[in-house]
């Protein structure tokens, strides 16, 4: 259905506020002529600070969509798009409302839902492993931009802007400067200015379709069904990325150690397992988000969220060194 028949079919709508995206992207819970309940995202530079960090002009949610690329998700897997189209400065995607399904901040996942996803989330990466992801650029993240992204020197020119981000990401990073020996300090603010190192490495292994921002807020469980949402990071990596992601921003919800996480993704690949592109994403989660460890171990105001958290980045910091010393850079 083009875009102008189903917006014209809204006989409601309502800014959806209090949701966890931190970029700004404008979402809007519709209500439709024959009662179904969508949620609408409107994609545009101009207010999702992720598009402008990245350089995406189109929206790549809506280029994955558009490309088919989400279609051929494996069973088990699903996304929650049911329309989209380019506009002037962006583009538009139209989701199913998936309401309570959505995870939060507050919602655990325990030892089996956590393998659950894991496992899900391992047959995707299989899936794509061996499809040639090139002839759709305007969809996937460059890998050195993605691997950058919270780069104190990208978030400069953005300081004084709406998005708390860049600020916080900063006076992590000046954390991470203070509580990180310099053998890994030094190594991982290089690779912030410079990534390419990082990314060669990483395209050295073997790749898939990773999703770029696995984190259970951005995951809806439906009856057997893993629902993937906020597709706006697409990047061709090994799979292994989307693990650390899932590993340093959600490890305090889920009921899983690093370890077993880590081992639980990896009996799920069987003999697609890599353990360099494993210890190579590792570092990588380090350089995206080290800054939000530190920050949370200098600054949470809950003093055994504080030491969870500096225990949290003591653990990165030794993996990191490790990838550091091994010559797979």
């Amino acid at each position: 259905m083009p875009g102008t028949e189903l917006e014209g079919r809204v006989v409601e709508r309502r800014p959806l506020t209090g949701h966890v995206g931190k970029s700004g992207a404008a979402l809007e819970r519709w209500l439709l002529d024959d009662g179904t309940r969508l949620v609408a995202k409107r994609l545009t530079p101009a207010t999702d600070l992720l598009m402008t960090l990245t350089g995406d002009s189109v929206g790549r949610e809506y280029a994955m969509w558009d490309s088919g690329l989400l279609r051929m998700l494996p069973e088990g897997v699903e996304h929650a798009i049911v329309a989209g189209w380019p506009e002037p400065h962006g583009s538009v995607v139209v989701m199913r409302d998936l309401g309570d399904e959505v995870l939060g901040w507050e919602d655990r996942l325990d030892g089996e839902r956590c393998r659950w996803a894991l496992r899900r989330v391992a047959a995707m990466h299989r899936t794509f492993q061996d499809v040639p992801l090139d002839p759709w650029p305007e969809a996937l993240t460059p890998l050195p931009t993605f691997l950058a992204l919270f780069s104190p020197d990208r978030l400069r020119p953005h300081l004084e802007g709406a998005s708390k981000l860049p600020r916080l990401a900063t006076r992590g990073w000046a954390h991470f400067a203070e509580m990180v020996p310099s053998d890994v300090r030094e190594p991982v603010f290089d690779l912030l200015r410079r990534p390419e190192p990082l990314a060669e490495a990483l395209r050295r292994r073997p790749c898939t379709l990773a999703h770029g921002d696995l984190a259970t807020v951005n995951m809806a469980v439906e009856s057997d069904v893993l629902v993937l949402l906020d597709w706006g990071m697409p990047v061709s990596a090994p799979g292994f990325l989307d693990v650390a992601r899932f590993l340093a921003g959600c490890s305090s919800v889920v009921d899983l150690s690093r370890e077993e996480v880590l081992s639980t993704y990896a009996d799920a690949l069987g003999a697609a397992y890599d353990e360099a592109a494993m210890h190579l994403a590792l570092l990588a989660g380090t350089v995206w988000l080290g800054w939000n460890k530190a920050l949370d171990a200098a600054e949470h105001p809950d003093p055994a969220v504080r030491a969870r958290e500096r225990e949290d980045l003591d653990w990165w910091v030794a993996e990191a060194r490790t990838t550091i010393r091994s010559g797979l850079l």
